[in-house]
């Protein structure tokens, strides 16, 4: 039977690494599957990893259908065994849904990767619908890990290392990203989050001799 598998964890824990290792294990067995992403920091149409693994997708836009897209597909005598969905906290709840139908109507798999929260702290509408219609949900047992060595849980948007909760949802940045006044992301503790307390501030609060609130 095939299903709808969710794999979740905060930036920097390998979830796109995972979506292409996931591909080509299913690839090797013979299955013919496709990788769709969003708005991926390597550009459009192309998933990539902070590995420097990457892979050719179809860019999944807001007016994409991925009923649509499968139907039209096996109409057409091609083969969909499975779905390669990266960054699927950008989907919107009907596409997530879509996913669902074709799971359960044409018997496609579909693994989907992406982030619960954003760096407000609220969940992404499609990563929510993921969690109220996977058939089975994956924490990602690489651990990212805050700047003070504690187990990351949180996502936060930096410019210049100043941590920001307010701005677009989606703004393509990276965590490698520390380029001035560029946006960057950063994964923290919830404690840091909370004080807004980022990996530049930290070290700017240490240079001048004040104690670091880690508590």
């Amino acid at each position: 039977m095939a299903e709808l598998q969710f794999f979740t964890g905060t930036m920097d824990s390998g979830k796109s690494t995972l979506a292409l290792q996931t591909n080509h294990n299913h690839a090797a067995r013979g299955r013919h599957g496709r990788i769709f992403t969003s708005q991926d920091r390597a550009g459009a149409a192309t998933l990539s990893s902070r590995l420097g693994l990457q892979h050719e997708a179809i860019e999944v836009s807001p007016e994409f259908d991925f009923w649509e897209y499968v139907v039209a597909t096996l109409t057409r005598g091609g083969r969909v065994d499975y779905l390669i969905c990266d960054e699927a906290q950008f989907y919107s709840a009907a596409q997530v849904e879509q996913l669902a139908r074709v799971v359960d109507e044409l018997q496609v798999d579909v693994f989907a990767f992406g982030i619960l929260t954003d760096f407000r702290t609220s969940m992404f509408p499609g990563s929510a619908r993921l969690v109220e219609l996977a058939d089975r949900m994956h924490v990602l047992q690489v651990e990212a890990l805050c700047w003070c060595g504690k187990r990351a849980t949180h996502n936060a948007r930096t410019e210049n290392g100043e941590m920001v909760t307010e701005g677009d949802v989606i703004v393509v940045g990276d965590v490698d990203d520390h380029q001035p006044a560029e946006v960057g992301y950063e994964v923290l503790c919830r404690q840091h989050h909370r004080r807004r307390l980022t990996a530049s501030r930290a070290q700017a609060v240490s240079m001048i001799g004040e104690p670091l609130p880690f508590s």
